[in-house]
């Protein structure tokens, strides 16, 4: 099978792939740099979403290519990782959580524009993504079957917030997102998981957790400890993919999507 992932901050390179060279694959949307190798039986197609040396804030991280390099490649499925804050003090630092739901309303990408394939009045395949939880639930099962391999504590499900970077949310935003349901945020998987749902590529998002966003602990950590935890995320997403991904075979989407012109 041929799996796509996407690395986040900390993980700008993919360890232990066997066969590993780097390409540039370019589509309508911009050029884009992937590692292609081997983990076991699997053929993975590697991209970091910020680039070499965190290249792209995230509100830089240009979604569209990123995907459209995945669709290019013939990826079968989306495996998308990153660091998070956590909005719930029983989800640790240190911990992994396999995401179930998504918390997105403004739905847009970076540059503020809708966050769709379908951005032409008219055009071929234009519809609506319907789907009662927006991840594959035959990724998410194999991705918690395989987070006991990792040594760190696994959260099953959370619903998985998207905020706009670069800067941190306040005490009253986090507060407000608690209280709408979201379990971790970062700043870049939103539009991940729409832009592969219309694909209907099917895809899963694993956080790791680097710290408790702001209020949630009663004392803030030292930035060093997120740091820290953010560097180490490489290895333990780096353990995970390695138990969870030669071992996939076909697996479905979440949902489908009503289209207008069939």
């Amino acid at each position: 099978m041929r799996i796509g992932v996407i690395t986040g901050s900390g993980s700008y390179d993919w360890p232990h792939l066997e066969g590993a060279a780097e390409r540039t694959v370019v589509t309508e949307h911009g050029a884009v740099t992937v590692t292609e190798g081997r983990l076991g039986g699997a053929e993975i197609v590697q991209l970091s979403r910020h680039g070499t040396g965190h290249h792209r804030l995230s509100s830089q991280v240009d979604h569209k290519a990123n995907l459209a390099a995945l669709l290019a490649v013939e990826a079968e499925a989306v495996v998308s990782f990153t660091v998070c804050g956590s909005l719930e003090p029983d989800v640790r630092p240190g911990s992994l959580v396999v995401f179930d739901d998504l918390y997105f309303p403004a739905n847009r990408l970076p540059d503020g524009t809708p966050c769709t394939w379908y951005d032409t009045p008219g055009g071929a395949g234009r519809g609506h993504w319907i789907f009662d939880r927006p991840f594959s639930e035959p990724l998410r099962q194999a991705l918690i079957t395989a987070a006991d391999q990792t040594g760190v504590p696994v959260a099953t499900q959370g619903v998985y917030g998207h905020v706009d970077g670069p800067r941190f949310n306040t005490r009253p935003e986090v507060a407000a997102l608690a209280a709408a349901g979201v379990s971790a945020i970062s700043q870049t998987a939103g539009p991940e998981v729409v832009l592969a749902g219309e694909a209907e590529l099917p895809m899963v998002l694993v956080g790791f957790v680097t710290d408790y966003a702001n209020g949630v602990a009663p004392e803030p950590e030292p930035v060093q400890a997120l740091l820290d935890r953010m560097a180490a995320s490489k290895d333990v997403f780096a353990k995970l993919a390695e138990h969870a991904l030669p071992s996939l075979s076909a697996v479905s989407g979440a949902g489908f999507v009503y289209r207008f012109d069939t």
